[in-house]
């Protein structure tokens, strides 16, 4: 059969309504006339999927027959957000209108509808979304390639806040339906392997071979979900791993009675899929984390191997074949396992694999925070990863031998790169492993990959300039606008047709619209619809009234002390106290609308979710301030959230300690969405104002260097404290339990972390700024005609940073690689 054939039952809009009856009633066993949303949600995504499925298939052929190079994208995360509407609007325009229509005349809503799906579990945030928007732009693109990551049972973790504001972690159930979108691969199982330990032989032919040998095994199944190109013929996948035990059921131990005996080995291999980042507060947790990394990076490898072998290529033509990206630390034992895998099993010499392998890997870092750059205790590989502690070993001599003949007597230089770290009881640094084993390592955003060269990996560029480069991170303007903003889509293609939809930069072509009255009345229009329909969700998931007509200020990101929502909410408290002491002052209403998760062992990160919920409680509930200041937490923030919040924001909160956040693309959804952005200059906000200009922002706040040299004096607080009476204040009421009356050492934790000498964000050092930044929001949204024109102008400024222009770069700059059309 070829692809002609695969084509010629293509999924259709004048036979959408018959193949989705047809579904009902064969696939699932459904009354269509009686079907519920959640039968219908599952026949029509099978349907949509068999189409994918075609697609994907003459996609492979292509690519197999091209005989070209593809990338592969190691990362533990993905968030791919929901994918019916998502794979209906890639295919076809008119198909998404045609399952509308279909759905009809069953009596439903395909909005309802679509809402029967749960968001995959694999990420928690920017990163995966980032990997999610990459596997987007590049089917989009055309390119070749291949996502690998995690199937997790129960994702990152379900949030609820208690009645006392609390966040409480319950186990994600995203699963708890079949996922009509996935598909198993049962013959894509692959053993990893743990423990044990290395022999070493030497043949006839002098040359000694080690064997990894008295192991313990768990198999990896894959589960492979397709990715589709917006309006392009590409269809690429995602392979997921799932744990399973070699053995998974001993009867015997069962007849014996021994019935939890029986599935222990079950039960070890599925906790390497359970969760995305176990609690590594414990040893246990330290060491599944650690586990769960070599699982996934050893099957995708594996896996991949397989592919190219089945090709034709051999081992030796990897570098012509693939090219492996890194994203973050957490695959960097993909080095140590593709080392292995070339000279153990595949009989590659020593020199020759370590060429292979550094002509094949990329690695992107995205943060500079020490604490984020995983380290791992030897101890570890000792006991689980005994042939590739020998094999880092091995590498790191040569690449110290490398670094003396660059620098000799620099002893200390060697102690600084060194792979492994004997300065905090023997660790292996996985970002070091990293860049020795890249042929390119590459930053997220202009300043952050200047201070990556400059701070954590400055002796690394020192020796090897040439590997360093800057990729400026983007989003999928397909999810971020067409999809989240219909409104806001509609207005952009009646302008400019759909060619804006795979080339953002067409966008520059309606700059002039910001000075066009009626435009900026419609996208005035939009965005008070689009304010309408978040305050509905607002109201339906906390029960808080909202005036859409008030200026919604939106912080939505993880919970973490360098993205300063604790800056947002000291604003919150001294406006306030303000209204408190002057009820009669003219102000702006505003609704300030907070959401992320804290990380479940963070208990810092989670004082603050605490603190801003009982800062809502109270706020909301005082008649002095009702219809001038509301807040609002968001629970279990994710991508179907944030889609329902980018369009209705009006002032975007970028307020990370400048230096900090490796790049941002929240920053990115909300100013093309048409929000305004107050932040500090950090990440992509400064190549944001290069193109929407600053005059169109609000900035504010120490600068990067401004920062270090601060820190570098010795911050003090309380001096900060003493020069500012309504910070003072505002700490106080905080401090006494004014927003926590029933436990009023709730917010201790937070007000002595903000107080303490060295605090290492700087929040209160910024906190003026901040609020004379806020002061110029509030005299802007006055004006609302103003307000929509530099609203526009941010919108239409956004070109630069779409994920499409990001892959572009990463595939001449970092993969060289070309499209398969």
């Amino acid at each position: 059969m070829d692809g002609s054939s695969l084509s010629s039952r293509a999924l259709q809009p004048g036979n959408l309504r018959d193949v989705l009856q047809d579904r009902l009633v064969r696939l699932l066993g459904r009354d269509p006339a009686t079907a519920k949303p959640r039968d219908v949600y599952e026949a029509l995504s099978v349907a949509v999927r068999e189409e994918l499925a075609a697609r994907w298939v003459a996609t492979q052929r292509r690519v197999a027959r091209a005989r070209v190079k593809r990338v592969c994208y190691l990362s533990v995360e993905f968030l791919p957000g929901r994918a019916l509407v998502n794979a209906l609007a890639s295919l076809d325009g008119e198909l998404l209108e045609a399952a509308r229509a279909a759905l009809e005349e069953l009596g439903l809503d395909l909005d309802r509808v679509a809402a029967e799906e749960h968001d995959p579990g694999l990420g928690n945030g920017g990163l995966g979304r980032l990997a999610a928007c990459f596997l987007d732009s590049l089917a989009t693109l055309q390119y070749p390639a291949v996502g690998y990551g995690i199937r997790y049972d129960y994702g990152i973790f379900t949030q609820v806040i208690d009645a006392d504001g609390a966040q409480r972690e319950l186990a994600s159930s995203w699963l708890r339906y079949r996922d009509p979108w996935e598909m198993p691969r049962p013959e894509a199982r692959y053993p990893v392997r743990f423990g044990g330990r290395v022999s070493a032989e030497t043949g006839a032919d002098g040359r000694t071979r080690h064997r990894w040998v008295d192991t313990a095994q768990v198999l990896a199944v894959g589960f492979d979900h397709l990715v589709p190109g917006n309006r392009s013929p590409t269809v690429n996948h995602l392979r997921l791993w799932s744990g399973r035990a070699l053995m998974p059921f001993h009867i015997a131990a069962f007849n014996a009675g021994d019935y939890a005996g029986a599935v222990t080995e079950q039960v070890a291999a599925k906790n390497l899929s359970r969760v995305l980042y176990p609690d590594d507060s414990t040893p246990q947790g330290k060491k599944l984390r650690f586990s769960q990394q070599y699982f996934f990076v050893s099957a995708s490898l594996q896996d991949l191997l397989a592919g190219l072998l089945a090709e034709g290529w051999t081992v030796r033509q990897l570098p012509d074949a693939v090219a492996i990206q890194l994203n973050d630390t957490h695959p960097a034992l993909a080095v140590a396992e593709l080392l292995r895998l070339l000279v153990d099993e595949h009989e590659v010499e020593w020199p020759a694999a370590v060429e292979i392998v550094r002509q094949v890997f990329g690695y992107t870092n995205h943060t500079l925070l020490p604490e984020a750059l995983e380290t791992w205790p030897v101890e570890f590989l000792e006991r689980l990863l005994p042939r590739h502690l020998a094999i880092i070993y091995q590498l790191n001599r040569e690449f110290l031998d490398e670094v003396s003949a660059r620098f000799p007597g620099d002893h200390d230089r060697r102690r600084r790169m060194s792979i492994i770290d004997e300065d905090h009881g023997r660790r292996v640094r996985m970002a070091h492993l990293a860049v020795v084993g890249s042929r390119r390592v590459n930053g997220v955003a202009r300043l952050h990959s200047e201070l990556m060269q400059q701070t954590i990996f400055a002796d690394f560029a020192g020796l090897w300039p040439e590997r360093f480069t800057n990729v400026t991170n983007g989003i999928s303007v397909r999810r971020w606008l067409k999809q989240s903003n219909p409104g806001l889509s509609a207005l952009l293609t009646e302008r400019l047709g759909h060619a804006w939809e795979n080339d953002l930069e067409e966008l520059e072509r309606l700059r002039h619209a910001a000075d066009d009255a009626e435009f900026r009345e419609r996208f005035r229009d939009i965005k008070r619809a689009n304010k309408l329909r978040l305050a509905g969700v607002v109201r339906e998931r906390t029960g808080i009234e909202v005036d859409a007509a008030s200026l919604f200020d939106v912080q939505v990101k993880r919970i973490h002390e360098y993205k300063r929502q604790v800056l947002n909410l000291l604003h919150v408290v001294v406006r306030y106290l303000r209204i408190r002491a002057n009820p009669a002052a003219p102000v702006v209403p505003r609704t300030v609308l907070f959401a992320g998760k804290a990380a479940p062992g963070y208990a810092l990160a989670k004082a603050v979710v605490r603190l801003i919920n009982n800062v809502a409680r109270v706020v909301n509930a005082d008649p002095l301030v009702a219809g001038r200041l509301r807040v609002v937490f968001l629970p279990d923030y994710d991508v179907s959230l944030a889609q329902r919040i980018m369009p209705a924001a009006d002032l975007s909160e970028q307020i990370s300690t400048a230096g900090f956040e490796a790049s941002g693309t929240g920053n990115m959804k909300l100013a093309l969405n048409g929000a305004l952005t107050i932040g500090t200059l950090d990440g992509a906000n400064i190549e944001i104002a290069e193109q929407v200009g600053a005059e169109n922002m609000f900035i504010f706040g120490l600068t990067a260097s401004e920062v270090a040299a601060e820190r570098a004096r010795g911050y003090v607080p309380s001096e900060v404290v003493a020069a500012d009476a309504e910070l003072g204040a505002a700490l106080e009421a905080i401090a006494a339990g004014h927003f926590s009356p029933a436990n009023r050492d709730d917010a201790r934790a937070v007000v002595d972390r903000l107080t303490g000498d060295g605090e290492p964000f700087l929040v209160l050092r910024d906190f003026r700024a901040y609020v004379e930044a806020q002061a110029r929001a509030d005299a802007l949204y006055a004006n609302p005609d103003d307000w929509s024109r530099r609203a526009v102008v941010n919108c239409l400024g956004m070109g630069l940073f779409s994920s499409d222009r990001s892959v572009r770069e990463y595939a001449t700059r970092i993969w060289n690689i070309r499209p398969v059309l």
